[in-house]
Formats: C-alpha cells, structure tokens, sequence
C-alpha cells in the first residue's frame, strides 16, 4: 500500500464496503427516514390500548417493522460517517437522523411501559399465543418486578444526558483535557498521547524507550486522578441507588439482569482465573525478561512482542484464500457467508484520511453485516479479519432464524462466535507451515494479543471491578488513592515476584471506559472460554462438533448463555470449561518456550 494517506475518493473502490446494499443512494434513503416517521405516528394508535393479547400482539409487530427500519437507517448514516469523517454530508445526515430518531423512538416509548403495566396472565397469554414474539415478552415479563412507576421511569428517561455525564466527563478528561508533551530519550524527542501510547510506546521492542513513555504517560495520569475518581464515584453512587430504587437485592444483581447470568457464574470467572492463570503468566512474563535480556520485568513490559523482528506480511486477496482455508471446516452453509463477505463488499479494507481506527463489525437486520479494518499488511490484520467474519457470521445466522428482538445473544456470550475462528486460523497457519520461527510467532499472537487482551487485561480489570463494587453495595465510597490501592493489590496478588508493579501501573484503573459500562470487562473471558472449549473439540470431532455450533449461532437470543453453551457442549455452570482453557493457554506458553529453545 501507498505510505501517503489517500482521501477516500481516492481508494480503490474494490478495498471499500457497498452501502447500496443498504440504500442506492440518498434519494431512497431520505424516502426511507420519512416511511420511519410515518411508522412512528401510526403506532401511537395503540397508546392507552395494550391490554389485550391481539393488540399486543400486532402493535408488537409494527412496533418490529419501526425498529428494523431505524436499524438500518442508522447503519447507513453512522457506517458513512465512520470511513470518512471529513466528508460533511456524512456528517450532516448522521446528525439528522440522531435528531429524527430520538423523535420517533420517544414517541413510542409508551409501548414497553405499557406491557410492562399489563397484567401478568395478560402477558402469559400472550406468550402463549406467539412463538414469533416470545422472547421479547418473556423478557418484559421478566422485568415487571423491577420496572418502577410510569412517571419515575419516564422522569428517568428525560434525565439520561444528566444520568450519563459521567462518561462523558471521562472521556473529555482523558481525550481533551490531558495535553501529553513529547518525552525525550538520548537525546531523541517521541510525540506521545493516550492512541501512541497504547498502539506503539507500550509494545516498543527498544526498552528504554517504553519504560521512559510508561513513566511520562503515568505521570499525566496522575495530575487528572482526583477528577476522574470523582466522575467514577458518582457513577458508582447512580447505579446504586438505581439498584436500590429498582428492587434488586444487590449493585451485583442488577448490573447482571440483563446478562441473563447469575453472580456464581460472573464469581467464578473470576476467582479461577486469577487463581490458576497466574501461574502461566509468571512464565510467559519470565520468557519476557529472558528474550529482551531485562534486569528486571516490570508492568511497562507485559506487552512487547516475543520476536519484535519478525513481522509476517499478508495481502488482502491472500487474506480470503486464509479465510477460506482456516474457516473451512465450519461446512458450506458458513463459508457461502465468508464467500459473500469478501465477494459482495462487506468489508472496508482502505486506509484513508477520515477513517475510524481498529475495527468493528456492524450488523442491520435484514441487509448483512460491515466490517471496518485498516489493511496495513501484517499477518496481525488477518486476525482481526476472521474475528469480525465471526461476529458476521453469527448475526447472518441468528437473523435468519430470530426476529428484530431475539436475534442477539446475552453480553456474557457475544465473543464466542469470534475467537472461534481466530483459534481456528492459528491451528491451520501453524499445520501449513514448518518455520518454528512463524509457529512461535502465531502462537505468541495468540497469547500475548488474544488471550492476553481478553483472560488477563480485561479479568484483572473485572477482578478490580468486584472489590470496588463491594465497597459501594456496603453503603461506602471511594477516592483516588483507595482505587489505586485496589487494584495495586489485584495486580500483585496476579503477578507475583515474577513482575515488579512499578509506579504508575495502580494508575490502570484510569485508562479503561469500560468501568461505565457496568459489569462488562469479565464478559470478554467468558466468551473466550466458550471459544476455546468449543474450537478444541471441533478440531477433535470434526462435523458433530460443528453441527452442534451452528444450531447454537441458529438459536440467536432465543437462549441464555448457560443454555447456548450446553448446546455446545460445554457446561459454564462448573469451572470444567474455564480450566481446560487455563491448561490450554499453558500448553501454548510450553509450545513457546520449546520453539523458542529450537530457534536458538
């Protein structure tokens, strides 16, 4: 690829997404926003009259149609904006169609309020009635009990910008607010901000060079820790008190309602994970400091890469053959969705001015879904690829057999589909090739990118999580040094003498918006113990494993995630599942370590 950044008028059309698949062209769309608003005013026909089982039933059907059509009327708008930011039309539709949908949506928020109001044999009845619409109201059955009073909940609906400030304050502290200055080594000046610090310093194989941009980056962190305790207190004190207002026994229950989990099963993620899992790490963080010849390992140094000088590169038709070959297994039926993915444009391969970092993989109901990536030619990118072609898959699946309203599993679930098919992709690189020099390199992206990310980065902001969460369910609060404090002491129970937590690491919990996302971090391990264990046994098994998976990607949010994972035979309601992964990831660390013996 050109190193000069192109516009997007200038890419090849061909490394692009087709939104036409969406909408041909503004024409149809703006046609398209004003069938929305007209399908808005229709249903308000029902306001006052859900409190029989056939007008439920069929305002319940309108009400779908409105939301499939919002749906993609936003996909349009918003995947427009996120290829090209500079482009102000882009932006101008995006802006009205937020205006116009928080016009339309609000105006029919009478129909959930209204069914939740229903009397209970009213809705059973209902349910009864339909099989297309059981999901949804099973779960507005489900609610009922901690649904509060119309007025209340429509006087919490008018305060959200207020309920979410928040977020924002955090978000405007770490992205505007924080001026980072460029820090200096040898004599050599490097620009330094939140993106280069977490992209580049923090993996820079020169150690020197990322222990001092570790430092300088922990000490702006420090200066804006008081004002950023403040806005995460506040938001622990709203979930509390919406915890306490709304019924539930706990901040823990309410925050895990809508996972459709239990606290043993969020509990035990946890606890086996920090306990079992620690011991690999100290390894893996051992062969760090033996590869770069460290004095000492400290946190600045957990995410350098085991062989910074090998790089594999890879291009985007070779990206589909490895799609293809890796993904293989899965049957016709999955790879026909790869093919078409790759065939029909599904994917935004360019990189261009105004376009959205990382990648992410959006789904309207009733088109297909996009995929946004960056190409830049690493073997790094072809991971990233089969990831979305995961979630892609799934949805494409789950919304040919489920509605608007039952298609998308529980949180707690959502990455299984996806690191399924990294875990496949690594095992077909690895039989294609003899070089134990790549074999390390696919094993050591699998533990220092996938599972890093996912059983380390994020559980010990989970574990973190838990301890401050219990402090505010006991009717007590936190500052800045009590959360640096607690997660000090998680990093150190996890890492042992293996890793020094030098200064600036407690500062962590400063870095992540995670936090005002509720229980969410702990999701990330969840669905990779679900991945690991069910990719492990496709291999084994071949086709019966297989077939079992696709019913559950069939079976969409029709299920909960103890029910989606029995279909697939792993039971998460003990820590069988969780420890077998453990094992797994220390098998790759030993394959690691003997490769690493080879290449010597």
């Amino acid at each position: 690829m050109s190193e000069k950044l192109l516009s997007r008028n200038e890419v090849d059309v061909n490394l692009t997404w087709d939104l036409s698949h969406i909408y041909q062209g503004e024409e149809e769309y703006q046609k398209a926003l004003s069938e929305a608003v007209q399908m808005g005013k229709d249903l308000e026909k029902y306001k006052g009259k859900l409190n029989n089982v056939d007008t439920i039933l069929r305002c319940i059907e309108d009400f779908e149609k409105l939301y499939i059509k919002a749906y993609q009327l936003g996909a349009y708008a918003s995947l427009a904006v996120s290829v090209d930011e500079t482009n102000q039309d882009n932006q101008t539709r995006a802006m009205k169609f937020e205006v116009t949908a928080s016009e339309v949506l609000s105006s029919v928020s009478f129909i959930e309020s209204e069914l939740k109001e229903a009397e209970y044999d009213v809705l059973e009845e209902a349910i009864n009635k339909t099989k297309e619409y059981r999901v949804y109201l099973e779960k507005i059955k489900k609610s009922k009990a901690y649904t509060l009073h119309p007025e209340v909940e429509k006087a919490l609906a008018s305060l959200s910008p207020v309920l979410d400030s928040p977020s924002r304050i955090y978000n405007q502290a770490k992205l505007v607010d924080m001026d980072f200055k460029p820090f200096t080594v040898d004599g050599k000046e490097y620009p330094l901000s939140f993106v280069l610090f977490e992209n580049q310093w923090e993996m820079d194989p020169n150690t020197k060079v990322r222990r001092t941009a570790f430092n300088a980056f922990s000490e702006k962190l420090e200066q804006y820790k008081h004002t950023i305790a403040s806005a995460y207190q506040t938001q622990l004190q709203k979930e509390k008190t919406l915890a306490n207002m709304k019924g539930h026994k706990s901040i823990f229950d309410y925050l895990l309602f809508d996972q459709d989990v239990d606290r043993e099963l969020y509990d035990r993620q946890i606890d086996v994970i920090m306990e079992k899992l620690a011991p690999h790490m100290r390894r893996y963080a051992k062969l760090i400091k033996k590869l770069y010849n460290l004095d000492k390992v400290t946190f600045a140094d957990l995410k350098v890469p085991i062989d910074p000088e090998y790089d594999p590169k890879v291009t985007v038709e070779e990206s589909k053959k490895y799609s293809l070959e890796s993904l293989a297994i899965m049957g016709e039926e999955y790879l026909n969705i790869v093919k078409k993915a790759f065939d029909e444009r599904w994917i935004d391969f360019a990189q261009n001015k105004g376009k959205s970092t990382g990648g992410f993989c959006a789904s309207p109901y009733g088109v297909h879904s996009y995929i946004l990536l960056s190409w830049t030619g690493q073997m790094g990118d072809l991971f990233t690829l089969v990831h979305e072609l995961g979630h892609a898959g799934h949805f494409y699946i789950g919304q040919k057999h489920n509605n608007m309203f039952s298609e998308e599993p529980s949180l707690y679930f959502i990455e299984a589909p996806s690191t399924i098919n990294e875990m496949l992709l690594s095992n077909h690189l690895i039989e294609q090739e003899d070089d134990p020099r790549f074999k390390r390199w696919v094993l050591s992206s699998m533990v220092g990118n996938t599972y890093y990310h996912n059983f380390v980065t994020h559980l010990l902001e989970a574990a973190y999580q838990r301890e401050v969460y219990k402090i505010i369910d006991a009717g007590g609060s936190v500052h800045a040094d009590k959360l640096s404090e607690i997660k000090r002491e998680v990093l150190e129970k996890f890492w042992g003498d293996a890793v020094e937590i030098n200064k600036g690491a407690e500062l962590t919990w400063m870095r992540q918006p995670h936090y005002y996302m509720g229980l969410y971090p702990y999701t990330y391990s969840a669905g990779l113990t679900v991945a690991t264990d069910v990719s492990q046994r496709i291999l084994k098994e071949g086709q019966p494993a297989v077939n079992d998976w696709l019913e559950v990607l069939k079976a969409g949010g029709t299920k909960s995630p103890v029910e989606l994972a029995k279909m697939a035979n792993v039971d998460i309601t003990t820590d069988q599942p969780l420890n077998r992964t453990i094992e797994f990831i220390g098998g790759l660390i030993d394959q690691i370590e003997q490769l690493t013996e080879e290449i010597k």
